[in-house]
Order: structure tokens, then C-alpha cells, then sequence
């Protein structure tokens, strides 16, 4: 049997796909990046499993988070996403979603990249298992972030980013994915 990080033991199929293929692996396109980015801002107060179920769901409500049609986003869209029951129906999150794609294309226009930007925090590097759910490295980008003016990107969010796309790699010493 294979041996797998705790919180996924026992867990429904599309978790443990999540944890093999995707959890703490290093992500650096932009298109990924910005769709992990929306999706950990949603999941804020519920759980991972809930975003992961209704994944298919916010690619068809948001475009497959295309960027520059999100960041474009009108009251009538903002109303229709409200209208759609296979998603979070959540204003303020529908909204930050939108204000978030115009901040992340500005972050790319300054740093060429989304990419650069967050992996810029690390010079690079993976963090290897913290086992936090915030730490100072999300601190200091949900700060920084904040300050750009994005929005549901607290430490416990960003570090849940950090996570899913591999910045941080959390993956338990007895787990099959754990690299020294």
C-alpha cells in the first residue's frame, strides 16, 4: 500500500489525485498560478475537498480563469456567478476574484511575470516541510499582496497557496512524495 501524507488517508479519489499529482509540486505558469490563487481565496472558511469538487465548475463560471476576461468582469457577470448554484456564491469573493486578476496583471507588467514575483520571495528555492498553516514567508507575501490592494489573502491563505503550488513542500516524512 502506498504510504501518503496523514490528512489524505482515507480521503475521496479527487483528494488523493490532488495530494499525487498537485499538492507541493512546483507550479510556474501563470495561467496555473492565477487559478490556484482564486480558487485557495474561495476555499477560505471551508474545505479544500468542497473547492476540489466544484473545480470543474468555477473553470466553466470563470473562463477557465482566463486573466484578461476575470479582470474584466462586469456587475452582470458578477450577478450571474451569483446566480450559479455548481459554485461558492460569495460577493465578496466573486469581487475579490475580479480585483485580484487586475493586481496579478500588474504584478505581471512589473515583474514580467507572476512567476518571478512569488518565486522571487524565495530566491527560487523550496521550502521544505514546515507542517504551519502560516508561516513568516506568508506573512510577508499576504502583507505585500494586501498592500497591492488584493483581497482574501490573509498568512493562512497565502501559505495554503505556497502549498499548492509547491513553494512549500509539506509532504510528510513517511509519505511516498517526501523528497529529502
Amino acid at each position: 500500500m502506498t504510504k501518503r501524507c496523514k490528512w489524505v488517508e482515507g480521503k475521496e479519489e479527487i483528494y488523493i489525485k490532488y495530494h499525487d499529482e498537485e499538492w507541493g509540486v512546483a507550479k510556474y505558469d501563470d495561467d496555473i498560478l492565477f487559478e490556484m490563487l482564486v480558487l485557495e481565496s474561495f476555499q477560505a472558511g471551508l474545505s479544500w475537498i468542497t473547492i476540489l469538487k466544484k473545480r470543474a465548475n468555477f473553470r466553466d463560471a470563470f473562463d477557465n480563469f482566463n486573466l484578461d476576461k476575470v479582470m474584466n468582469y462586469d456587475e452582470n457577470k458578477v450577478e450571474e456567478l451569483l446566480q450559479n448554484e455548481k459554485i461558492i456564491r460569495h460577493r465578496g469573493k466573486i469581487e475579490a476574484a475580479i480585483n485580484n486578476a487586475q493586481i496579478f496583471k500588474e504584478i505581471q507588467s512589473e515583474y514580467g511575470t507572476f512567476s518571478n514575483y512569488i518565486w522571487g520571495f524565495t530566491d527560487g528555492k523550496i521550502i521544505k516541510a514546515e507542517y504551519k498553516t502560516k508561516s513568516d514567508l506568508s506573512d510577508k507575501i499576504a502583507k505585500d499582496l494586501k498592500k497591492k490592494g488584493m483581497k482574501f489573502v490573509g498568512s493562512t491563505i497565502i501559505y495554503s497557496y505556497l502549498e499548492s503550488i509547491g513553494i512549500i513542500d509539506n509532504h510528510e516524512k513517511d509519505c511516498f512524495l517526501f523528497k529529502k
